[in-house]
C-alpha cells in the first residue's frame, strides 16, 4: 500500500513540471521574427514616390481575353489542362503541401504498438519470451524548432503555389505570343499569294508585250525572277506556321494541333493599348515576386532550425505493455510493466558543424533576400521596356503607314508609265518589290505591336491596374489597312 501511495505521490510531482515545460513551450522560439525586405522603389513606373507594400492579388486569371478572339480563349484552355510545365508545378505544389502537413503532424505526440517473442539460450536450457506493448512519445518544443520548421513548411507551401500560377501566367504568355505569331504569318501568306497572282498578270503581260516587239527578254526575265522570289518566299512562310502549329501543339500538350488559318480578307485584331503609367502596385500580383518573397521566410526559418541544435533536445515517452514467459498467459497482472519520463539528449563536442549550420542559414537568408530584391528589379525593368517598347513601336507604325502608302503610290505610276511606255519593266519590279516589303513590314510591325502589350500585361500579372478591369477595353485602334486599294 505504501508502494502504490509512493507511486502515486511521484505521478503528482511530475505534473507541475510538465506544466512548466509546456508553457516553455508556448513561449520560447529560437531564431529571428521574419520581416519583409524593404526596397525603396517609385510609385509609378516613370514618377517618384514611396512604394506602399500590401498584400499580394491574384493575377488576371483570363488576361488574354483583351485580344477577343475564340481561337485563343480555346488554346489557352487547353494549354492550362494539358501543359507539361505546368502539371509540374502542379505536382511540386502538392509535393510542398505534403511537407508542410508532416511538419504540423510532427508537433503532435506519435503513438505505437508493437509485439515481440524471443528465444534465449543459457547451457542446454532454452526460454522464450513474449511481449505486448504501447508507447507514446513526444518532443517538447522547447526552442522552437518545430514551430521554425512549420513556419519555413508554410512558406514553402506558399512559394510553391505562387510559382503554380507563375508556370500557368508563363505558359499562356507564350501560347499567346506563339499563336500571334503564327495569325502574323497567315497575314504574310495572303499578302504573298495576292502579290504571286499580280506578278504572275504582270509577266504574261510582259511576255505579250515581248511577242509583239514591245518589251526586251530582259524584262521577262526581270518579271519571272520576282514571281518565283516571291514563291519562294511563300514557302519559307508556310515553313514558319508549321513550327508555330507545332509549337502550339507542344504547349497544350498534343502531339499534333491543327489551327485554321485567319480568313482571306479579315483584318487582324485591333491592337489593344497600353497605359502611358501603371502604378507600382501591380506588380504586387506577380507570383514570381511573391514566391522570392516567401522564400526569403523559408531561409529565416532555418535559422531558428539552425539555432535550435545548441540547445538540448527534450522528449517525453511513456511504454506500457506485458512481457511473460507463456503466450496464453501474458495478458496478466504479475506480467504488466510500464515507464514513463523525460529524455533530455545534448551534443558536447560536434566539430563546429552546428555553427557551420548555422553560418551557413545565415548566409542562406542573405542569398534569399538578394534575390527577392534582384525579382523586383528585374519586374521594374521589364514593365518599363515593355511600356517603352509599346509606345515606340506606336510611333513607328505610324511611319511605316505613311511609307506603306508612298509605296502604294510609287507603285500605280510604276504601272502607268509602264503602260504608256514612259518607263521600264524594271521600275515596276522595284516599286511592286517595295509596296510587298512595306506590306509585310506592317504586318511584321503589327505583330510586335501585339506581342508587346501581350508581354507587358504577362510582366503586370494579367492587369494594368490595381482595380477591377473590364478584359474589353482599351481596345480603340484598328491596325493600318493592308489591302490594297
Amino acid at each position: 500500500m505504501k508502494t502504490k501511495e509512493k507511486t502515486m505521490a511521484n505521478r503528482t510531482r511530475m505534473i507541475p513540471a510538465l506544466a512548466c515545460l509546456l508553457a516553455l513551450t508556448a513561449c520560447a522560439k529560437a531564431g529571428p521574427e521574419y520581416r519583409r525586405p524593404e526596397m525603396a522603389i517609385p510609385e509609378r513606373f516613370g514618377a517618384a514616390g514611396d512604394w506602399q507594400p500590401a498584400q499580394p492579388a491574384s493575377p488576371d486569371a483570363a488576361w488574354w481575353r483583351v485580344m477577343a478572339d475564340p481561337e485563343l480563349d480555346r488554346l489557352e484552355e487547353m494549354v492550362t489542362i494539358g501543359n507539361a510545365d505546368i502539371q509540374v508545378a502542379e505536382a511540386q505544389y502538392r509535393s510542398a503541401r505534403a511537407v508542410m502537413e508532416s511538419a504540423t503532424q510532427a508537433m503532435l505526440p506519435t503513438l505505437g504498438l508493437s509485439a515481440t517473442e524471443s528465444r534465449a539460450a543459457t547451457g542446454k536450457a532454452y526460454t522464450t519470451r513474449y511481449g505486448v506493448a504501447g508507447s507514446a512519445s513526444w518532443e517538447v518544443d522547447l526552442w522552437g524548432r518545430l514551430r521554425r520548421g512549420v513556419e519555413g513548411a508554410e512558406a514553402k507551401f506558399a512559394a510553391s503555389g505562387e510559382d503554380l500560377a507563375s508556370a500557368r501566367l508563363s505558359a499562356q504568355a507564350l501560347l499567346a505570343q506563339v499563336y500571334w505569331q503564327l495569325r502574323a504569318a497567315d497575314r504574310h501568306l495572303e499578302l504573298l499569294r495576292k502579290a504571286i497572282g499580280e506578278s504572275g498578270r504582270f509577266l504574261r503581260l510582259t511576255e505579250t508585250r515581248h511577242e509583239a516587239g514591245v518589251a526586251a527578254r530582259l524584262d521577262v526575265e526581270q518579271a519571272r525572277t520576282q514571281l518565283q522570289n516571291l514563291r519562294a518566299q511563300a514557302i519559307e512562310v508556310d515553313l514558319q506556321r508549321a513550327r508555330l502549329e507545332h509549337h502550339l501543339a507542344m504547349l497544350t500538350g498534343k502531339t499534333t494541333l491543327q489551327v485554321a488559318p485567319w480568313p482571306e480578307g479579315k483584318a487582324l485584331p485591333a491592337v489593344p493599348r497600353a497605359p502611358n503609367l501603371i502604378p507600382s502596385r501591380v506588380l504586387e500580383s506577380r507570383p514570381d515576386i511573391a514566391a522570392a518573397e516567401r522564400r526569403v521566410a523559408v531561409a529565416n526559418a532555418q535559422i531558428g532550425v539552425a539555432r535550435v541544435a545548441f540547445f538540448p533536445a527534450l522528449n517525453l515517452g511513456a511504454e506500457g505493455g506485458y512481457k511473460g514467459g507463456v503466450l496464453e498467459q501474458l495478458i496478466r497482472l504479475p506480467n504488466r510493466y510500464w515507464s514513463l519520463g523525460p529524455s533530455l539528449a545534448f551534443s558536447l563536442l560536434d566539430s563546429g558543424q552546428r555553427k557551420a549550420a548555422l553560418a551557413q542559414a545565415r548566409a542562406g537568408l542573405e542569398q534569399a533576400e538578394a534575390q527577392y530584391r534582384q525579382v523586383v528589379l528585374t519586374a521594374f525593368q521589364e514593365v518599363e521596356d515593355d511600356l517603352a517598347t509599346a509606345r515606340l513601336l506606336e510611333r513607328e507604325a505610324e511611319e511605316q503607314h505613311a511609307a506603306l502608302e508612298a509605296a502604294r503610290r510609287s507603285r500605280e505610276i510604276a504601272e502607268h508609265q509602264y503602260g504608256a511606255g514612259t518607263a521600264s519593266s524594271l521600275n515596276v519590279i522595284v516599286a511592286r518589290t517595295t509596296e510587298i516589303a512595306a506590306e509585310r513590314g506592317a504586318v511584321d510591325l503589327h505583330q510586335r505591336r501585339v506581342l508587346a502589350v501581350l508581354q507587358l500585361l504577362k510582366n503586370c500579372a494579367g492587369r494594368f491596374s490595381d482595380a477591377p478591369r473590364d478584359p474589353a477595353q482599351d481596345i480603340s485602334e484598328k491596325p493600318p489597312a493592308m489591302n490594297r486599294p
